[in-house]
């Protein structure tokens, strides 16, 4: 049943200190299109009464955007960090130590997009009715891309690589990292690594939900994990190619065939509920040319969960308060 007092001007109001986490604003490869600008995007937040917005960069250091962007639009804050894709070598210490002190320095540390092994493993193409992983096809991909990938050991001990990288985040308490496209595996190793190298703030990609057990949900959340739910996904623009991650085309995955259980909005809401909403955190995964702007997806997925039997408070908590701290706002 749906809940009474249902307005479009209830999830307005509830925009109000809104910040969101997750947003992917241009510039982007011109095959995959932005559907605006980091200072569209910021204007566009400001002047719906929102606090704050992070900018996701699969290609550079958002943090040289949020600081250009801070400078031209008055009263409102971005923020940036570092993706570790391929483009800067996979689990690159050089390139996270650069990125602290990179215009306004990184507010996250993410351990890769499309460019974690969980992902570029299973990319591929349909041939003849058959999904062939690039990897199998494809000896440049798998040696340039695969090659460099992010890979979290689970049962063994971190690399140096990756511990230097978690003790530069953790000497950086005003910093947060986040596990990345990784699998739910790697994913609580990562929160297990960074509980026990001193992190304070982290957040599961959006990603993981949805290969994620509740245990395991429940114990990244134990351990001051964030768990991050994003609306892209269930999006109108669902079952077709949204964003591409390589410069070649050919390598723009077909979906990629899986046995786990099939999410919804409905999935977020149950699980808001049973984690707790101080354990969890919503944001957009907007700026695909082929959604509304992120603002309006913020503002929509508010109002679908409202829809959904989420109280007024539970969505201050996911929207407003949580990322606040982990901004340090």
């Amino acid at each position: 049943m749906l809940p009474e007092g249902r307005s479009i001007q209830k999830s307005r109001d509830l925009l109000k200190g809104a910040i969101d986490i997750h947003i992917h604003a241009g510039p982007h490869l011109t095959t995959s299109p932005r559907s605006v600008t980091p200072v569209e995007a910021a204007t566009q937040a400001r002047d719906a009464g929102m606090r704050a917005i992070v900018y996701m960069d699969v290609f550079q250091m958002s943090n040289g955007t949020a600081q250009i962007v801070n400078e031209v639009v008055p009263d409102f804050i971005t923020y940036g960090g570092i993706n570790l894709n391929t483009v800067f070598g996979g689990i690159n210490p050089r390139a996270v130590r650069t990125s602290l002190t990179y215009a306004d320095g990184a507010k996250y540390v993410a351990f890769g997009t499309h460019s974690s092994h969980w992902m570029a493993s299973r990319e591929g193409h349909y041939i003849d009715g058959v999904f062939k992983e690039f990897h199998t096809i494809d000896e440049k991909f798998k040696r340039e891309e695969l090659g460099r990938s992010i890979k979290i050991p689970v049962d063994e001990a971190p690399t140096p690589e990756i511990v230097e990288i978690l003790e530069m985040v953790a000497a950086h308490p005003d910093i947060y990292l986040i596990t990345g496209h990784v699998s739910a595996p790697e994913a609580v190793r990562i929160v297990e690594l960074g509980r026990e190298y001193g992190i304070k703030k982290m957040v599961a990609s959006s990603t993981v939900f949805k290969i994620a057990t509740m245990d395991q949900l429940a114990h990244m959340a134990e351990l001051g994990c964030l768990i991050e739910y994003t609306l892209a996904a269930y999006g109108h623009s669902s079952g077709t190619r949204k964003t591409d991650y390589y410069a070649e085309i050919k390598y723009a995955s077909d979906y990629i065939p899986n046995n786990f259980p099939k999410t919804s909005i409905k999935t977020v809401a149950a699980h808001i509920n049973e984690l707790g909403a101080e354990n969890c955190i919503i944001a957009t995964d907007y700026g695909v040319y082929t959604l509304a702007p992120p603002v309006e997806g913020l503002r929509e997925f508010i109002a679908l969960l409202l829809d959904l039997g989420l109280t007024e408070e539970q969505i201050r908590t996911v929207v407003q308060r949580n990322p606040a701290e982990l901004l340090g706002l």
